[in-house]
């Protein structure tokens, strides 16, 4: 006992050394220059962020709120991930032009494509505001500070004077600790420019996601327009390319094990200082609970998409975004479990009470709130993703919003307009013979895995799957929801416009539809019996998390601590290294274009070559991409801490030239989220020099190389 004791703390003592030096996702503003460069970094913190004079944040934007991107050329030219651009480019295929198989590349300015809705934000200032924020809130309960801070932000954004094309953002930082403000200019006229077919950007599909050794071409090319004074402005012809104020030189120089790299964007979110019963609950309760639903799901998309092509078309971009997270929780389960991240987080938590007695307290605090909330977040993680991924029961509620609205008298002309749209856009990717076969499997996954307690009424009818199957078929065959019933002498799928022509007779049929009753009694059933009780729970856990958080920041003076991340600019820096992640496996810190011909199968789904590209590596026609072995590289790895959100994050060397995109995270790693492991975390990018030599030698588009700066 003894002896698994100090293994145990000396794992821990070794990873929380390790960390300090490569984990750890901080505000441009409060970068560590001294670790980087001890790291091996050759510019200043200045030349990352500043606001007095050009820096590489000038170049670093967050892509459709959902990715990151940067500027490669003086003329808005935007690189970020293919998986990125993905909806975008599907947005653009039909089966006759099939963009996802065939790619894209536009031959001049005239002939990129517009994408109607598409966003990229610049962050161009960065103040700490929580002086501003925290004032006048002690002393007050929690929900008074609550409603204190929701007025405080109110004032604050009030208090700037902005352009019309900037807004501001502020964001907790610490569990509420500390507030931050930041500035966005938001520019919306935004151009698809090229993308490799997806059998090079997507190369390995969801087999490959979230693994190593990696193979794939995952980036795609759009175009930032402003107006003729080089301001955002809404499309128009008259637009012109952006004049950016810095945009990144591309680097084709050979990448060594230990070169210092730092990657520069928007990670999503992390639970970096989660106590240890909140990790024990995500492997033994939520984490399967989500994995299993999506299963379900996946399964039975996969096998129509992979007989069909205008299935494949048509759901190619929700599939992959299914599938994303689904995977990755599996990898994060596992990892948690491999790294004893319950066991460090547990060694830790002893060694902050023996300096602070009084953290005791907290964490069975913490406990006590945990075991209590265990059921009901176990039926919010069944009920969440089963209305997620149960699509037919998404567009019920869907609905259930808008009869609610209608109701209570609200559904005006405007709403009327934003919600016909929104229909027409789910409509225009669904099938809802597809999803009835779905739907009916998570209805009787929720029958059978659901406690008793927080069922709906009469729910035990869905239990049996087979029989769910034919309710589902009858029930879609003359359902308004579905969008095959006939309303005021139209269906949704013929006529939207005269489906809502009268809205009282739409109101009516809508609420008389047996899949809008089955998703009104789950609703209304979850929301009276666990979700009141979760969120409660959940708001006084949130509480506790900020008081933990003080007395850890108080206890443990030797540790450098960065704020979670919650999309907001931040940088990461670490090493190129390659792993051994498990007894007798050791990766390299390198692919190459050769991986992608061991793993060719030919007309696979995933993993079939272009013909091109095969002629390229015959002839070994690499021009001046190959690297000192004659080999194309492909992508690698290296320790800085990434997650979802840094999807198209530039990877750049110790001279602030670009040298890769962030695109993924060894799945024996993913566990990063919540517990940074340098033994197991790698992040992983696609090489600009194989960037580079698909855009020259594969789609001989070198009209767009005439715009970058190339470092050799």
């Amino acid at each position: 006992m003894l002896k698994k004791t100090f293994i145990i703390a000396s794992l821990f003592q070794a990873a929380s050394f390790f960390s300090q030096q490569y984990g750890g996702m901080w505000i441009p503003t409060e970068i560590n220059e001294k670790e980087m460069k001890s790291l091996g970094m050759k510019i200043n913190a200045n030349d990352i962020w500043n606001t007095q004079k050009p820096s590489i944040k000038d170049a670093v934007v967050q892509f459709n709120r959902g990715c990151t991107g940067e500027i490669i050329s003086p003329k808005g030219l935007l690189l970020t991930n293919h998986h990125c651009g993905f909806s975008a480019i599907q947005s653009h295929s039909t089966v006759e032009n099939d963009l996802l198989s065939n790619g894209f590349w536009a031959k001049d300015n005239k002939s990129e494509l517009t994408n109607p809705g598409m966003v990229v934000d610049f962050v161009t200032d960065i103040k700490d505001i929580t002086k501003e924020i925290l004032g006048n809130t002690s002393g007050l309960s929690d929900a008074e500070i609550n409603k204190k801070i929701d007025e405080n932000i109110a004032n604050y954004k009030k208090s700037q004077k902005l352009e019309d094309y900037q807004s501001i953002i502020v964001k907790s930082m610490f569990a509420g600790n500390k507030y931050y403000a930041f500035t966005v200019e938001t520019f919306k006229d935004i151009r698809l420019v090229g993308a490799p077919p997806q059998s090079i950007g997507k190369f390995g599909s969801d087999t490959d996601n979230w693994v190593w050794p990696r193979h794939t071409g995952d980036f795609s090319i759009f175009r930032v327009y402003a107006n003729k004074d080089n301001k955002p402005a809404e499309f128009s012809t008259e637009n012109i390319p952006y004049t950016p104020k810095y945009y990144l030189p591309i680097s084709v120089k050979d990448i060594k094990e230990n070169d210092f790299t730092f990657v520069f964007g928007f990670p999503g979110k992390t639970n970096e200082y989660l106590p240890s019963i909140a990790i024990e609950k995500i492997i033994t309760d939520t984490n399967p609970a989500r994995i299993e639903v999506r299963d379900i799901a996946l399964k039975t998309l996969d096998e129509k998409m992979r007989a069909d092509d205008a299935t494949r078309i048509k759901y190619a971009s929700k599939y992959a975004s299914v599938a994303n997270y689904w995977k990755k929780w599996i990898g994060e389960t596992k990892g948690l479990k491999k790294s004893n991240a319950v066991a460090k987080k547990q060694q830790y938590e002893s060694s902050l009470v023996a300096k602070n007695p009084e953290i005791k307290s907290t964490l069975s605090e913490f406990n006590s709130l945990y075991n209590e909330q265990a059921p009901f977040a176990l039926n919010n993680a069944y009920y969440t993703e089963i209305l997620r991924n149960a699509e037919t029961l998404n567009l019920a509620n869907l609905f259930y919003g808008f009869v609610k609205s209608y109701e209570a008298g609200k559904a005006d002309e405007k709403l009327v307009n934003s919600f016909k749209n929104k229909l027409s856009a789910f409509y225009n990717d669904y099938d809802g013979e597809l999803d009835a076969k779905v739907t009916a499997k998570l209805l009787a996954l929720y029958a059978n895995k659901t406690q008793p307690e927080f069922l709906p009424q009469g729910f035990e009818q869905f239990k049996d799957v087979n029989q769910n199957f034919q309710v589902l078929e009858n029930w879609s065959k003359n359902s308004v929801i579905s969008g095959r019933n006939s309303v005021n002498g139209a269906t949704t799928y013929s006529d939207i416009n005269k489906v809502f022509s009268n809205l009282s007779e739409l109101v009516k049929t809508v609420k008389a539809d047996p899949i809008f009753l089955t998703l009104v009694n789950m609703k209304e059933t979850y929301f009276a019996k666990a979700d009141n009780q979760f969120m409660s729970l959940q708001d006084k856990i949130d509480a506790l998390q900020k008081k933990y958080i003080t007395e850890m920041m108080s206890a443990d003076k030797d540790r450098k601590f960065f704020p979670d991340a919650n999309s907001t600019l931040r940088v990461t820096y670490g090493q190129v290294k390659g792993s051994n992640p498990a007894d007798a496996i050791s990766y390299h810190y390198e692919t190459t274009l050769d991986g992608v011909m061991e793993k060719y199968v030919p007309g696979d789904y995933e993993f079939d070559v272009p013909q091109k590209l095969i002629e390229l590596y015959n002839s070994k026609d690499y021009g001046t991409y190959k690297n000192a072995a004659g080999k194309i590289p492909l992508a690698f790895t290296a320790t800085n801490h990434t997650t979802g959100g840094n999807s198209g994050s530039p990877a750049l060397d110790a001279n602030g030239n670009l040298v890769g995109l962030n695109f993924d995270r060894q799945w024996e790693g993913t566990m990063s989220d919540i517990n940074y492991d340098p033994r197991f975390s790698r992040n992983i990018m696609v090489q600009t020099k194989y960037i580079l030599f698909i855009i020259d030698k594969f789609a001989n588009a070198k009209w767009l190389l005439n715009e970058m700066k190339i470092v050799k």
